[in-house]
Order: structure tokens, then sequence, then C-alpha cells
């Protein structure tokens, strides 16, 4: 039976689709579709679009909407600090704006915070409390709070 607890499709707003498939390209990241204004990217068992600001608006049925950013943040957990530090400079160095360089965090682990060129928030973590799968994906461990 299919859990409904699940995301199959993160879908990124975008203000210049051809800008955000440079700056996810300069991070390695290979599309898996692209279509006439619209770009899949799978990831893990789910897929991350990138939809120009206005066309997505206009899916949703709100056409006038002016849609934001910034409310919400994509994380990519690494194994170790030295994996994080160079995502983190990855990032910088594709045109991603520092929000927070990446530190010890209060919670036990180490992270740090970009932007992408739409404002929206990345953050790149390692997390001694969450050991990742082989394929770089997470599974909460039996009892994680």
């Amino acid at each position: 039976m299919m859990t409904s607890q699940r995301v199959t499709l993160i879908t990124l707003g975008v203000a210049d689709l051809d800008r955000s498939r440079k700056f996810y390209g300069d991070l390695g990241w290979v599309a898996t579709e692209e279509q006439e204004g619209v770009t899949f990217y799978q990831i893990n068992g789910l897929v991350l679009g990138l939809f120009g600001l206005g066309p997505l608006a206009h899916d949703q049925g709100r056409p006038d909407a002016q849609l934001g950013t910034g409310a919400m943040s994509l994380a990519q957990n690494f194994a170790t600090t030295q994996q994080v530090d160079d995502a983190f400079a990855a990032a910088l160095a594709a045109g991603a704006t520092a929000l927070k360089a990446p530190e010890k965090v209060f919670w036990g682990g180490y992270s740090g915070y970009y932007s992408d060129p739409d404002g929206h928030v990345w953050e790149v973590a390692m997390n001694p409390f969450w050991p990742l799968n082989e394929d770089g994906s997470l599974t909460l461990p039996a009892g994680a709070e």
C-alpha cells in the first residue's frame, strides 16, 4: 500500500530558468528531463523541478499571485564536515549567496546555509546522529526524535 507520508516532487519557482539551470549544472546536477519552461532532476527517489515563477503561479490556478521564497529550506546532509565545507564552497563558486558559513551548531552537528540565485535556501549539514545510507539518502534511525 502506498504511504501518504511521502514527497515525490519538489518544484522551485525561478525568475530566470536559464540562470537556474546553469547554477544547478555548476553544482554538478544533471537534468533528467527538460521541457519548454521546466527542468527536472532525479534525486534519490524524488524529483526536483525548476519552473518559471509566472508559469508556476498560472499552473497553480492563481496567475496573478506574486510567488516568494525563503519560508522553508532544503537540505543536503553529508558524512563529514569537510564534505559540508566543500559543498558550501562549490555553491558559492556557482553563484550562491552565503547566508551562514558552516560551523558547529547547538544540536551537536555542523551546518551552514546558502541561497540559490532565486533566494531558495539550502542547508548543508553533517549530523552525527543521522548516518547516511551508501547512496547518500537518509533514513532516520529507529527512535530518532
